[in-house]
C-alpha cells in the first residue's frame, strides 16, 4: 500500500514539474510575442528587445548613418575622422573603434549596444552582465549590409524605411552593374601595411564589390590567414604564376604615402616590373572609407568606384 502511494504521490510531483515547465515555456513564449522586437544577428542570436530602445551606443561608425535612416539615434559612438555624420558629432565618444572603452560604454547608460563583428565581440558578456542587450553586426558584404539595415529598421520600428532604403541602395548597384561591358577580369588585390603586403580575399569590401561586378579573384582559392579569414599570405611568384589582368591596393593612410610606397616597391624589383597589369598601368588605388571602413550604406558607391577605375569613358 504504501508503495502504490509513493507511486501515486512521485506521479503527481512529475506532472507538476511538467505542468510548471510547459507553463513556463509556454510564458516565454509569450514573452518573446508580446516584445518590440525579436532580431537574429550576425552571431545567430535571437535577441529579444522587450521595448524600444531609447538610448543606443554603437561600436563602429559605419552604423551611424544607416541607424539615422531607419529613425534612430544615438547616445554614444566611438571615434572616426571620416565617417561622422553631422547628427553625431556631439555625442559622448566610447573610444577609438579598436579600443572601446567599456566604462565610457556604460557610462552613456545604453538600453542596447550595437557591437561591430569580428573586432568588439568581447563586449558582449561583461554588458550583457549589466543587464544590456546587445546586438552583433556584420558589414562586410553587400548582403551583409543589407541585413544590418533590416535589423536597424527593427530596433527603431520603421521596416518601411528599411525596406526603401535596400531598394534604393540596389537599384544603384543595378545601375552600374547595367553600363558595364560583358566582359570577365583575372583581378587581385593587395592590402599593404607597414609589416608588409597579403592578399585580400572574396569575404573582405572589395573582394565582396569586385565579385558584385562579375570579376575572378585570383586568390579566391587562397587559405586565409589564421586571424584574417578576409585575407591570405602575400607571395609575389603566385601573383606573377596567376597573372591578374587588374591590380587593386588597399591600406590606411594618406593615398599619396601609399603610391609612393607601392611605386618604390615596383621599380626595386623586375618581377613587378613584368606583370602586364603593371606594364599596362591597371593599377589602382583605393580609398580607405570605401574599402577598409565598411561604406555601409554607400557600398553602392564602392562598387561604382571600382567600376569607375576599370572602364573611366563608361562612367564620364
Amino acid at each position: 500500500m504504501k508503495r502504490i502511494l509513493i507511486g501515486m504521490l512521485l506521479g503527481l510531483a512529475l506532472m507538476a514539474f511538467a505542468g510548471c515547465g510547459t507553463q513556463g515555456a509556454k510564458e516565454q513564449a509569450a514573452s518573446s510575442a508580446s516584445a518590440f522586437a525579436t532580431i537574429e544577428d550576425d552571431l545567430g542570436r535571437e535577441v529579444v528587445l522587450e521595448k524600444k530602445p531609447e538610448r543606443i551606443v554603437v561600436t563602429s561608425a559605419s552604423f551611424l548613418e544607416p541607424l539615422h535612416e531607419v529613425g534612430g539615434d544615438v547616445v554614444g559612438r566611438p571615434d572616426s575622422k571620416t565617417q561622422m555624420p553631422d547628427y553625431a558629432k556631439d555625442k559622448a565618444s566610447v573610444g577609438k573603434v579598436y579600443q572601446i572603452d567599456t566604462e565610457k560604454v556604460l557610462a552613456c547608460e545604453p538600453d542596447l549596444v550595437i557591437i561591430n563583428k569580428g573586432m568588439n565581440e568581447k563586449l558582449v558578456d561583461t554588458l550583457e552582465a549589466s543587464g544590456i542587450k546587445t546586438l552583433v553586426v556584420d558589414s562586410k558584404s553587400y548582403e551583409s549590409v543589407k541585413h544590418m539595415v533590416q535589423m536597424f529598421a527593427a530596433v527603431t520600428g520603421e521596416q518601411e524605411k528599411g525596406d526603401t532604403l535596400i531598394k534604393t541602395m540596389d537599384g544603384k548597384i543595378a545601375g552600374t552593374l547595367e553600363k558595364l561591358p560583358k566582359e570577365k577580369h583575372r583581378i587581385a588585390i593587395l592590402h599593404s601595411t607597414n609589416q608588409g603586403l597579403t592578399v585580400q580575399l572574396e569575404g573582405s569590401i572589395a573582394g565582396s564589390a569586385a565579385k558584385m561586378l562579375g570579376w575572378e579573384n585570383v586568390a579566391a582559392d587562397e587559405t586565409p590567414l589564421e586571424k584574417n579569414p578576409d585575407a591570405a599570405p602575400y607571395s609575389l611568384e603566385t601573383l606573377v604564376e596567376k597573372n591578374p589582368e587588374i591590380i587593386f591596393v588597399t591600406s590606411m593612410g594618406k593615398m599619396e604615402d601609399i603610391k609612393a610606397s607601392m611605386e618604390e616597391t615596383i621599380a626595386g624589383n623586375p618581377a613587378w616590373q613584368a606583370l602586364p597589369a603593371v606594364q599596362q598601368k591597371k593599377l589602382y588605388y583605393l580609398p580607405q572609407d570605401l574599402f577598409l571602413l565598411s561604406p555601409g550604406i554607400h557600398y553602392p558607391e564602392a562598387v561604382a568606384y571600382m567600376a569607375k577605375l576599370v572602364y573611366p569613358e563608361v562612367f564620364r
